[in-house]
């Protein structure tokens, strides 16, 4: 078996060199104590998306989404800002009080409220800020590391990734995360690793993590060995699948089988899914809601009906949803197969950017102060 080294993010060694990924809506702390729990602890486990602006005015959300608990070591925010002045200031505040311990900067997201803006995977088209934003928030964070997640481009008539990877090493940035699509591909097509191996070879001073298509632990193991990367972020592989994070661990340490829960075993992981989004939230009626979402993803491959996967998609309390549950053969197998692709899966999307941005990639005046979400989650 290869043996990787560890992987290092500033002062904080990540073995096995496995991230989870932010996503909008899915990894809050609730998600992130299932993924932890699974792996022993081991990984690195980042927070949904933080928009700058509404972490500087307190918005009353965002402060609810940076809580970690308290067994969350290191404790990592990823934030969204197109204004450098507000992604510096963000970064000081969460300095200043002890908010975090690693910050992630986006700049891979491909949703149109975003790019619209000139936002997420839109701005590193525009080198000049994406610069200014990296120089503030590495200024500002003192000794915390910061790192950035992004995407090819924009299309393949604009890419942009390996001037961002030099950018980045200039202006101190601690690991680059590349997804291996542009924003027009979303999260359709294949991923493309050759880009994550040329990359590595662009950037060798700092870790290289590759991002796009993990459905497995024997993928991550693969993309390590053909790109030469030096961890993987692992995104859509784990929507309802949080025992990915075992398997990982698993495979990078070669001690044992992968999990292969039986239907059973998934129904007792929704159940704890939803009570913990419950306690979270501090209304179970909310938190199982919120955990409709995932019922899909938990899952496929297993054989329920039509009427049951509606009636599951409406429950609102947790005595609901275990009766709802207990209705199902529980003693199915792992079904063959179920480790594919879930979550959003479109592509070859026109990517909307603000008007005329594709003119000059150095001329920056297109992107205004309402290009900051006061939002967060995406």
């Amino acid at each position: 078996m290869t043996a990787f080294t560890p992987l290092a993010i500033g002062p904080h060694i990540v073995q096995p060199p496995v991230v989870l990924a932010p996503m909008a809506g899915i990894t809050n702390a609730p998600f992130r104590t299932l993924c932890r729990e699974y792996s022993g602890g081991k990984g690195l486990f980042v927070s949904e998306m933080i928009t700058t602006r509404a972490l500087v005015e307190r918005n009353e959300k965002t402060m609810q989404l940076i809580r970690f608990d308290e067994t969350e070591k290191p404790r990592s925010i990823q934030l969204y800002g197109v204004d450098p002045v507000t992604v510096g200031k963000a970064v000081r505040m969460i300095v200043d009080e002890d908010l975090a311990d690693h910050i992630d900067l986006n700049f891979g997201c491909p949703v149109p409220k975003v790019t619209r803006k000139g936002g997420g995977s839109a701005l590193p088209y525009k080198r000049p800020l994406l610069r200014a934003i990296l120089h503030e928030a590495v200024t500002n964070a003192g000794d915390l590391p910061v790192t950035m997640k992004m995407r090819k481009g924009i299309d393949d008539d604009h890419i942009t990734f390996l001037d961002a990877g030099r950018i980045a090493v200039e202006e101190g940035v601690t690991a680059i995360a590349l997804h291996g699509r542009t924003a027009a591909q979303h999260y359709g097509g294949t991923a493309d690793w050759d880009a994550i191996a040329r990359l590595k070879e662009h950037v060798p001073e700092i870790p290289v993590l590759g991002n796009g298509d993990i459905w497995s632990a024997d993928d991550a193991l693969r993309m390590m060995r053909e790109t030469g990367c030096d961890g993987v972020v692992v995104g859509r592989g784990c929507l309802g699948r949080p025992w990915l994070f075992g398997d990982l661990v698993a495979g990078f340490e070669g001690t044992g089988a992968y999990a292969r829960p039986a239907l059973r075993e998934v129904a007792d992981a929704m159940v704890r899914h939803a009570r913990l989004l419950g306690e979270w939230l501090g209304d179970e009626a909310r938190g199982v809601i919120d955990f409709r979402k995932h019922v899909a993803w938990y899952l496929k491959g297993f054989a329920v009906g039509s009427e049951m996967r509606k009636k599951l998609a409406i429950t609102s309390s947790l005595e609901e949803l275990r009766a709802q549950l207990s209705e199902l053969d529980l003693d199915q197998p792992w079904p063959v197969g179920a480790d594919g692709p879930r979550g959003r899966t479109s592509g070859n999307n026109r990517v909307v950017l603000p008007d005329g941005w594709l003119k000059d990639p150095y001329d920056c005046s297109g992107v205004s102060e309402d290009a900051e979400l006061d939002t967060s989650g995406g």
